[in-house]
Order: C-alpha cells, then structure tokens, then sequence
C-alpha cells in the first residue's frame, strides 16, 4: 500500500461522499469516469488508513485496472445508444471494500489471523466472480475480527480498527472494516459477513446499512468459513438502495455450495421508491415489536432512539404490535454451543499441513501441530475452538450440541408464530450499545458476547436482517433493526427506504463522523496505540 498522499482536489473529495446512485448517474453521462472515481477513493482510503486501520490490503494496480475497464465498457454502452446504457449494472465503475476473508484470484486472504499471512488466494469466491462481472471496481480487503470472532474488531491479528465517529472507540465487529471503510467515504458500499450480527451491530455502531440476507441467500463459495449453518455474506451502504444494489449484484444460486438456494432475486432491488411513494408504501404495513428485544443493560439512549424509530413509522401509517418471542432468552447461550462448535470442526484444517505455515523442526509432527496453532491463532479463536471441542466431545454431545440445536429449534418457531400471524417484519433495537470504547471489554468476554444480544437469533433461525441509522445516543449512532420471513429482503429494504424517508428532514440525516478531521492528521494516534493507551490506563487503576 501506497504512503501517505497529499490531500485531494475539492471536486475529487466530493467524488467519496456520493453513494451508488450518484455515482452511477454521473458514469453513465460520462461527466466523470470509473477511473478519477477509483483514484479519488484510493487516496482517501491510502491517506487515512494510518488513524482508521479499515484496510488490511489495497490494490491500486488491480483496481485501476478494472477501473478502465469500467470506463471502455461504458464508453460502447453510451456509442450505443440509451438501451445499453440502461441495461449497464448499477455497479459498473463503482468502488467496493471486500472482507479480508472473501477469495480474491492472486490476492491475500488472512481473515485477520497470522496463521494465513503470505496466504495467496487461487481462485475467486462466487462474489468476486459476480462483482467483476457486473464491473465493480474492487478497491482491497478489509480489517476483521481474526476468522471473524468478535464483536468489535479488536480480535485482528493486524490490530484494531477505529470508529470514525469516535476514533476512541470500536466500529463494532466482526465486519468493523467493512463498516468503517464505508462511514469514512473511502468506498461507498462494501461486503461482510454476518454470523451472529457481524453485519448489522458494525452498521448499527458506525450508522451505515448493513443487511444480513437469509441463509442460502448469497454463495459462501469462495469465503472463509467461521460457522457454516450461520454465516452469511451481505452488504453495507450509506443508504438503502446501495445495500440494495449491492446485494442484488453477488445474491443467486451458485451450484459449487449446495447451501446456496434456488431462489430468483428480484429486479426491484434496483428501483426501490422515492421518498415520496416509500412513504406511501408504509401506510397499512404490519410490524410486530417484541419485548424480548429490550434487554436488560440496553443504554437508556438507545432505547429511547429506538422507541421513536417504531413512533415514526406509527405516525407514518404502520400498524405497530407488542408481540413476545419467548425463547429469546436463550439465544446467546445456545449461539455460543452452535458457533463455537462449527467453528473448532472448521478450523481443524489449519494445521500446518493443509492451510497456515508450518512452524517446528518437522521432526514431531504433534509438537509443529501446536506451535503452529499456539502461535496462529489469537486468544479468541483458541477461546472459541476449546469451547466447540468441548461441546462436542463424547459425553457432552448430547447435554450441549444437540440440546443447543433444538433451543435453535425453538427460536425458529418464536418468529414462524408471528410472521404466521400476518405481520410483515420485527421491529427492534441493532445493538444494545453505542459504540464502546477501544479495550473496554477485552477482559470481559461474556459482556463482548452480549452485544450481539439483539442480532444471533436470526442468524439461528436463518432469517434476514437489516440495520438502518435511526439517531443519535451521545453523539454516537444508534441502529434500528427490521427482521423478515425467509427471502423477504425486498420487504425489508423497502421499510427500511420507507424510514429514511420519513425522517429525510432530522437533523441527524445531515451530520458526518465526527472524527473525520483527525484522520488525515499524521499526529493521530492508530487503533493499535489507542488500545495500548487504554490498556494501560486501566491496568494503572486496576
């Protein structure tokens, strides 16, 4: 990656804040090119990442390179005529941020762990197969939580990212990268996954959308596997039509992953309505509100965002009930028998043999076997991998596993009951939180775990899940959370358009993080001396 570049022209600096749509629109009248957009972005994206820590790799070459291909694909659309121009993909020309666990040809891939350094992708995942056909312009990958464990980027191998709103605080996790990258403008939409919230609590954090589509939904081909009945790869974007555009680019059936689901995605992902017609479509609409979802802890402000997100779209014309999930109780504990479990089975390979450097002599294959993984991974994922183990040992299978798996059971039940009882989504809080400060609870992985309180019970019932901005708590963003039925993504983006709608004139709509300053200030501390700072200080008063 580059050094540190001078600060860009006026116009080139207005080229980040624009999302998707604008972008497309200026590409496809030729006003600006695929190339000046890609440039614009890089030397944002090289120049900050020093305070930020988003981006694990950028690829200058590579992306410029797709960059002009962009441009010679939409210079023969416009030759053309306008029918061509129109059947161009929304994405042609558009900068993309990929999670560093998504398979890029050539390209690294680490999952944020040491035991995949030097790892050298030799092939595409489905994703990156179905961005370059549609000509996104892929820009680098993204910092995460180490094999994507973690609730807020602080478990990379690569050091922390920081939250732009706050650069003292985390973006939220595992996809905190991602959702940092595209809150900063250095790109305007980005792929993450979403395992137990991974997509959604980081939106939530740095007030972007983020979607965590229904499993099966988009191919896992191609992606590191953290846990594979949960995870799912989706998108983040500054606004809901670019979550929109960008889940409509890489969603499909992919026959290399036989989870991946023979289910048509609608074209209408890429015309969702104006203000003034989402506003419309929300009159009449069913929403349920489960209690459950207000957990306890939940910060005062949050709760207070949250209650007046559901009294906005109320006043709109959504029909708005107290419903109960009961089981959501049991949520987390029954996550972390599931997640831990999947988890210690898949990483299994990385042994020095299959995957990860072999460290040893090569005279004791049992000893190089645990220096290899004593040294590759990090303190979460050996965590989480003697919990799966444990879970799944003789004797123990059937007390945590298996019983696991039908409190999972259960919790599918809770929310087929109210989807079968007419409502069209939940309404609920993203996260409990705010954003939390760098090392606030690093030494407490149980309070970590609870921020995803709000989010693990879709990825259990394999639903899917959209977090939009709805506010601010002081002076930090606060997520409101929509939840549908299998394969009612559409359903969900379209509420969510309707909210942004009806809020279009809150004064919050107009704010930007509020660090953004600071990270072009060569004096700025990174993510890593932050957390330094505040492990010190909380050891001094320990």
């Amino acid at each position: 990656m580059s050094g540190i570049r001078p600060a860009p022209s006026g116009a080139d600096e207005e080229l980040t804040r624009l999302g998707v749509g604008e972008l497309g629109a200026l590409l496809r009248r030729g006003e600006v090119t695929a190339t000046q957009v890609a440039l614009a972005h890089l030397e944002r994206a090289e120049r900050q990442n020093r305070a930020l820590n988003a981006w694990l790799h950028l690829d200058r070459e590579a992306a410029l390179t797709a960059a002009g291909e962009a441009d010679r694909r939409l210079a023969e659309a416009r030759r053309s005529g306008s029918e061509a121009l129109a059947a161009c993909h929304p994405l042609l020309g558009i900068p993309v941020g990929l999670k560093d666990l998504v398979s890029v040809r050539g390209g690294p891939c680490t999952a944020g762990s040491r035991i995949l350094a030097g790892y050298r992708a030799p092939y595409d995942a489905h994703i990156t197969e179905r961005l370059r056909a549609v000509g996104a312009v892929i820009l680098g990958k993204t910092n995460m939580d180490e094999f994507a464990m973690g609730s807020s980027t602080e478990h990379s191998a690569y050091g922390p990212t920081a939250n732009p709103w706050a650069l003292d605080r985390v973006p939220g996790g595992s996809s905190g990268g991602s959702a940092a990258a595209v809150a900063a403008y250095h790109v305007p939409a980005a792929i993450g996954t979403d395992t137990g919230g991974s997509i959604r609590q980081p939106a939530s954090l740095c007030g972007i959308v983020g979607l965590k589509p229904t499993y099966g939904r988009v191919s896992r081909y191609g992606i590191v596997a953290f846990a594979s009945s949960l995870d799912q790869i989706g998108p983040f974007g500054r606004s809901v039509a670019d979550a929109a555009v960008l889940l409509h680019a890489v969603a499909g059936r992919d026959e290399r992953d036989s989870t991946s689901a023979p289910v048509s995605v609608p074209d209408e992902l890429l015309a969702l309505p104006d203000d003034g017609g989402a506003a419309d479509w929300l009159r009449g609409r069913r929403l349920a509100l489960p209690r459950e979802y207000f957990v306890p802890g939940m910060e005062p402000g949050v709760e207070a965002r949250v209650r007046e997100a559901v009294a906005a779209l109320e006043a709109a014309g959504a029909v708005i009930e107290e419903v109960s999930l009961p089981h959501t109780e049991y949520g987390l504990a029954s996550y972390y028998i599931v997640a831990p479990a999947e988890a210690s089975a898949n990483l299994a390979r990385y042994d020095g043999v299959r995957f990860g450097p072999r460290l040893g002599d090569g005279r004791d294959y049992v000893a190089d076997y645990k220096r290899t993984r004593g040294e590759g991974f990090g303190a979460e994922v050996k965590r989480r991998i003697m919990l799966g183990t444990y879970a799944l040992s003789a004797g123990y299978y059937d007390a945590y596993y298996l019983k696991a798996q039908k409190v999972r059971t259960l919790i599918k039940a809770d929310f087929d009951r109210v989807f079968a009882a007419g409502f069209e989504a939940i309404v609920a809080p993203t996260s409990p939180t705010v954003a939390f400060p760098l090392g606030a609870k690093l030494a407490d992985p149980v309070a970590m775990y609870l921020s995803d309180a709000c989010t693990l019970p879709v990825n259990m019932a394999g639903l899917p899940g959209l977090s939009v901005p709805c506010g601010l708590s002081e002076g930090l963003p606060v997520g409101l959370q929509l939840i549908g039925p299998p394969w009612s993504e559409l359903t969900l983006l379209r509420l969510g358009r309707a909210y942004e709608a009806i809020t279009a004139d809150a004064p919050w709509r107009r704010l930007e993080p509020s660090d953004l300053a600071a990270l072009d200030d060569p004096a700025t501390p990174t993510p890593a001396e932050r957390l330094a700072l505040a492990r010190a200080a909380a050891a001094a008063t320990a």
